[in-house]
């Protein structure tokens, strides 16, 4: 039984960056007060013991040795804990067998992963084996791509309390985003662009924004890789670069959804970047701009802002939904510590609380966080300081 396991929660890789940040918000928010039983996770013994004394945790923190690569060891973990946050990416390197073991034993498992065509073959592969388990597999549990669903089924219920039907168009306006990427971004961008030159159906799953949604396509979706002009705003936009998995994640909520905002649902993500002839400048110039992810100056795995960089970073999306009754429906979601680390670590982790305390819960199998626990995450992440707020 799940509920005997010797830990609530397990940070797989929890001496890297992110690991670390994840496992400092768990240990002060939950772990100290003991609301939860956690444990630190990884290969290397001396390095989670020297993530476990700058915590100052004693013996209520448990550490939990495991290797990625070796199947017989995840299982363990898997086996002595309800939950397994895992930061160890690219996950099409690193992530398949902890998968694999949380699927067969039931464990339920979170991670950031913003790889789709990785999680396209999950899906495939370790949908049967979850739900004959019991865990629940949630992928894309950070800033990709949970303020993403969260702001369309924001404004989607918003549309719906005002027009008694949602709205088959949503768009996402990035207006605010002030962060630094991590060397981890780096390798999965990487390791995606990788995949894409050397296998073509891996290439066409990261083109698709159906990627998520076996057996379903739906309508050609707009255009938003060339910068445009919104009618809606009277402001221009431009290509945003996560706009790939976030999408694949909000068609994939609605999937899940049972279809429920149609299925001829659209959905587009790009950059505001204002009105007149600046904000087109501005629009052209990130559009033209070489990659921050790539080259001698993009970030090195195991690297990251300094607190001071984080805690000064931000980001604010506002979500729009066209409606017939009552014109555009808007919504916001904001955050204001760096959208990468900071926010990102409140985003699994408050996932993970939630979907062990969750009311209703949902059954085993392959899930969105969004689709999974809905306004549930939306109150924990109030509580936590991403707010989503609406104009009604």
């Amino acid at each position: 039984m799940r509920a005997n396991r010797t830990f609530d929660i397990a940070i797989f890789g929890a001496s890297g960056y992110t690991g670390r940040l994840v496992a400092e918000y768990l240990w002060n928010k939950y772990g100290k007060r003991q609301s939860f039983k956690l444990a630190i996770a990884g290969r290397n013994l001396e390095r989670l013991q020297s993530v476990k004394a700058a915590l100052n945790a004693g013996d209520e923190l448990g550490i939990l040795v495991a290797d990625a690569e070796d199947l017989g060891s995840l299982a363990t973990m898997a086996s002595n804990t309800r939950l397994i946050i895992t930061t160890v990416g690219p996950y099409q390197f690193h992530g398949t067998k902890l998968v694999e073991a949380c699927a067969s034993v039931g464990t339920d498992y979170l991670d950031l992963c913003a790889e789709p065509h990785w999680i396209r073959r999950m899906i495939d592969t370790y949908t049967a084996p979850a739900k004959t388990s019991g865990a629940r597999i949630l992928f894309s549990c950070g800033f990709d791509s949970i303020p993403s669903e969260i702001g369309v089924y924001s404004v989607q219920e918003a549309a719906k309390r005002k027009t008694g039907s949602y709205s088959s168009s949503v768009k996402c306006l990035v207006r605010q985003l002030k962060g630094t990427f991590s060397g981890g971004t780096v390798e999965s961008l990487s390791a995606n662009l990788s995949a894409a030159a050397n296998d073509e159906n891996v290439a066409k799953l990261l083109a698709d924004p159906f990627a998520l949604t076996p057996g379903f396509a739906g309508p050609p979706q707009s255009e938003t890789n060339t910068v445009t002009f919104d009618d809606d705003l009277g402001v221009w936009t431009a290509p945003s670069m996560m706009a790939y998995i976030n999408t694949c994640s909000v068609h994939r909520l609605n999937y899940l959804l049972a279809q429920r905002f149609g299925e001829n649902f659209r959905y587009d993500e790009c950059i505001m970047t204002g009105p007149g002839d600046e904000g087109k400048a501005a629009a052209e110039a990130i559009a033209s701009a070489p990659s921050p992810l790539v080259g001698d100056h993009a970030p090195k795995p195991g690297t990251g802002p300094t607190k001071e960089e984080r805690d000064t970073g931000s980001f604010s999306l506002l979500f729009i939904a066209r409606t017939a009754k009552a014109g555009l429906i808007k919504v916001g979601v904001e955050g204001d510590q760096d959208p990468g680390y900071d926010s990102t670590s409140k985003m699994i982790s408050e996932a993970a609380i939630a979907l062990l305390t969750q009311k209703t819960s949902c059954l085993g199998g392959i899930w969105t966080p969004g689709a999974a626990l809905r306004d549930e995450l939306k109150a924990h992440l109030t509580q936590a300081g991403i707010l989503a707020w609406s104009e009604d």
